[in-house]
């Protein structure tokens, strides 16, 4: 069997192979998403044929969609003022300590 191969860059090659053009449509906006789907069946027991629809009778119903819910930005732990005020406090500690001379000896943990 023969294989042909072709240079993509100096040192490598690659199989050729048949290339299927990529399927393009004529119209200027060929990238547009239809409102139109399947029938399906809302909890309200009602069929819609309209993406819109459909979503505004699951909104209306304090439903969250799968995907599209947005997630509250979770604060940093470090940055509530109980821990901010004890960090504040641990470093007036350390400080106070250092200036009345005590000063930690190698080797230990303290």
């Amino acid at each position: 069997m023969n294989v042909r191969l072709v240079e993509v860059e100096p040192g490598r090659w690659r199989v050729d192979r048949r290339r299927t053009p990529v399927a393009r449509s004529s119209l200027p906006m060929p990238h547009v998403i239809s409102d139109e789907m399947p029938p399906t069946e809302q909890v309200d027991g009602r069929f819609y044929t309209s993406k819109r629809a459909f979503r505004a009778t699951g909104r209306a119903l304090g439903l969250t969609e799968v995907g599209n819910e947005k997630i509250k930005p979770r604060g940093r732990a470090s940055s509530g003022p109980e821990t901010k005020r004890k960090r504040r406090e641990a470093l007036s500690r350390a400080i106070a300590r250092y200036k009345a001379g005590d000063r930690p000896r190698r080797g230990t943990n303290d």
